[in-house]
């Protein structure tokens, strides 16, 4: 669902207008219908890249209608979503969602005004945007921006130049001098006039106890949440990106990054500057060795190293047996021809 503290919602577009603004198809008798943006996904049925739900008349649908983008002709109308053909879907379905839902700006005065709890300490130098809300016993140190309509728990600690949007924290989070939280991701498609950026209408969620280290990044996520789970520790210089999943208790060191749409689970131990692709599972309990370069799932209690990943014991071997041979052959081809 898209969060209104964070993100402002145009008024609803007739079909017919989206169709000749962005180029696609709608079937006939559906033109009328007002897209309104109450929700966003980015996956429906086999063959559609995502949805907006939007409002109709009574008489055109039984139930809200969903708008899917597909490739090919769009089908014909009866209860249900209302299918629009296109062949980029994913590119229209964002520039339709990014002409209907933008980020609110920090002075937005369509937001309440900002709430901080008389037992929080907030540096006159920190900008608190319009809608925040500071809980009890909370620091924020000077530098500090925390955009429109961030939730911050209690007893949190906001350092020196961080930033936070689109950006919900829990109680006893720590975020260290320069922080980065709730920017938006990086993605691109190709536009009418070349690369362009994909916008983002997610969230970030912090739960209590989390840690994120001094000039690390946490991407909110593009239609969906990026969570950091309870008592996770993240060191300096590390980037999370968009709709990352991580569990409770995680430990990451430094200059580790994570891509977009992982799951890493309970109790994971990540090692330094260790690398993690994208829409991959690292199981409950799993440890990472530093440096390593995960290209693959890692299933639950594992240890894995090297590049590209593997058992840690697997790599060592290998290590092991590259180091002797080549040792010996590095000793025959010192030898003179005489020899």
């Amino acid at each position: 669902m898209i969060d209104r503290r964070f993100y402002a919602v145009a008024a609803p577009i007739e079909l017919r207008r989206a169709a000749a603004e962005f180029c696609f198809e709608v079937p006939e008798g559906s033109e009328g219908v007002l897209a309104e943006p109450v929700a966003l996904d980015g996956g429906g049925p086999a063959g559609t890249f995502g949805f907006l739900v939007g409002r109709a008349p009574p008489a055109f649908l039984d139930a809200a209608p969903a708008f899917l983008f597909r490739r090919g002709a769009p089908m014909a109308v009866g209860t249900g979503p209302v299918f629009l053909g296109t062949p980029t879907p994913k590119r229209t379905f964002l520039q339709l969602a990014s002409a209907l839902v933008s980020p609110r700006a920090w002075d937005d005065r369509e937001v309440d005004a900002p709430d901080v709890d008389a037992g929080a300490r907030v540096s006159p130098d920190a900008v608190v945007s319009a809608g925040v809300r500071v809980g009890h016993g909370t620091v924020i140190e000077p530098g500090a921006w925390i955009g429109p309509g961030v939730q911050i728990g209690r007893d949190c600690h906001i350092g020196a130049g961080a930033s936070l949007r689109c950006a919900l924290l829990g109680d006893g989070v720590k975020l260290l001098a320069g922080a980065r939280v709730g920017e938006a991701g990086f993605g691109v498609h190709a536009g009418s006039t070349g690369l362009e950026d994909v916008a983002h209408f997610g969230r970030v969620i912090l739960q209590d106890r989390v840690t994120l280290g001094a000039n690390s990044t946490v991407d909110r996520g593009m239609l969906g949440d990026t969570v950091i789970g309870e008592a996770t520790k993240i060191d300096n210089l590390c980037h999370v990106a968009h709709n990352v999943r991580i569990g409770r208790g995680v430990v990451m060191a430094a200059l580790c990054g994570v891509s977009g749409s992982t799951h890493i689970g309970d109790g994971v131990r990540i090692g330094g500057a260790v690398g993690i692709a994208d829409h991959l599972t690292i199981g409950d309990g799993a440890s990472l060795a530093a440096g390593a370069r995960i290209m693959r799932d890692v299933p639950a209690g594992e240890t894995w190293g090297g590049f590209p990943s593997k058992p840690l014991r697997a790599w060592l071997r290998e290590v092991a047996w590259l180091g002797k041979n080549a040792s010996v052959r590095g000793r025959a081809d010192d030898r003179r021809p005489d020899q």
